[in-house]
């Protein structure tokens, strides 16, 4: 049986969160604006996010902890920020046409680093 490209499959879509992501984030310059702070690097973008929250999705469909339903039937990827600015959390969804469940999370702390996700493979 010939598996299909998943790649091919999650890019025009990739592009578009990424797109949507981009205008999201980049906002209006105010309010990026912190009065006096200074920043030593960048912080977490939701570009990134979704490019490391896809490498570990494929890894779960790969390792068969994730059916391959997840491939095919993927109808949305939708980034958002959640938490205080001490706090803060980067959290990436991937949520498909059916099946249960039919949405998976992934956490990254400020810096960018995996911190969770709501499925074990178990």
């Amino acid at each position: 049986m010939i598996k299909p490209n998943r790649n091919l499959n999650l890019r025009p879509m990739l592009i578009a969160v990424l797109i949507a992501a981009g205008l999201i984030i980049s906002g209006p310059g105010g309010a990026y604006s912190h009065g006096g702070k200074t920043h030593t690097e960048d912080p977490f973008s939701a570009l990134e996010a979704v490019q490391k929250a896809t490498q570990l999705y494929d890894r779960l469909i790969v390792s068969g902890k994730l059916p391959e339903a997840w491939e095919t039937g993927l109808s949305s990827i939708h980034v958002s920020v959640r938490g205080t600015e001490n706090s803060r959390e980067t959290v990436v969804q991937f949520k498909r046409s059916g099946g249960d469940p039919d949405i998976v999370y992934f956490y990254f702390d400020p810096q960018g680093e995996y911190s969770g996700s709501n499925f074990t493979g178990e």
